[in-house]
Formats: C-alpha cells, structure tokens, sequence
C-alpha cells in the first residue's frame, strides 16, 4: 500500500503569462514513482506554494497518467483574482471549485415533452409550453 506522504516531484513547462485573460498558465509534469497518483487539491497546495498564490485560484486540469504510472502529464491555471476566475473559467470548472452551483435538473423524459410541446407553438405561446401539461378534462 502506497502512503500518501510519499514524495511527488513537480515540475512546469510552457509556461505563459497571459495579461489577457489575468492568469499564468503552464503544463505540469508530475513524478510519482511509489504511489498511484496525485490529487488535484494535493496538486494546487503544492503549485501554490511555489507561484505564491492562494490555492482557490489554482486549477489543475486535464491529466493523464503515463503507462505503467509513475509519470502524470496535466495542464494548470493560476488566476490573480476571483473575478477574473469566475469571468474566464468554463462553468464545470467552476463547479467543481464550489464558486457556484450546478443548475437542477428535470428529469429527461419530462424535458423531451416540453421541447415537443413548444415545437408546435409560435412567438410568446412557447413559454406557456414549458409548463407542465394540465391533467383532467
């Protein structure tokens, strides 16, 4: 069983300052030769501590273990403020950062019904469509 104190190197390649949409950006290559992998918060602790920055403005994205393990290949964003994060990032990241909230789902079958319902109605008597059939006479 591997331990989760066991070292990690990181190292940062690419590396961009992008002025236009307020962050630095880079490719994050992370070695791990005695444990499965790293999590992303263990991940944006420790990016955060080397580009002194919060680590809420830190996002690890879109890594790929190498075959056989050992190596992690990934993409970071480290944002210089909450507004410009919340302006420029897509909304699943944001989610998964918890600054906001997954909108709620309808069930599909009841989805389906209600784009049917507006496909045969014209101008302001779609929105009327989206409400829920009346059931009765």
């Amino acid at each position: 069983m591997a331990d989760s104190a066991a070292p990690v190197t990181i190292r940062t390649r690419k590396f961009i300052t992008n002025r236009l949409l307020a962050r630095r950006q880079f490719v994050v290559d992370v070695l791990h030769p005695s444990r499965p992998n790293v999590s992303k918060a263990e991940l944006a602790e420790k990016l955060a501590a080397i580009y002194k920055a919060d680590k809420e403005r830190v996002v690890a994205f879109g890594f790929k273990t190498a075959f056989g393990g050992g190596k992690s290949t990934g993409f970071a964003l480290i944002y210089d403020d909450e507004a410009s994060q919340r302006k420029f990032e897509p909304k699943y990241r944001l989610i998964r950062a918890g600054l906001t909230t997954a909108p709620v789902k309808t069930n599909r079958k009841l989805r389906k019904e209600r784009k049917n319902r507006a496909k045969k109605l014209r101008g302001t008597k779609k929105s009327k469509a989206s409400e829920p059939a009346k059931k009765g006479k």
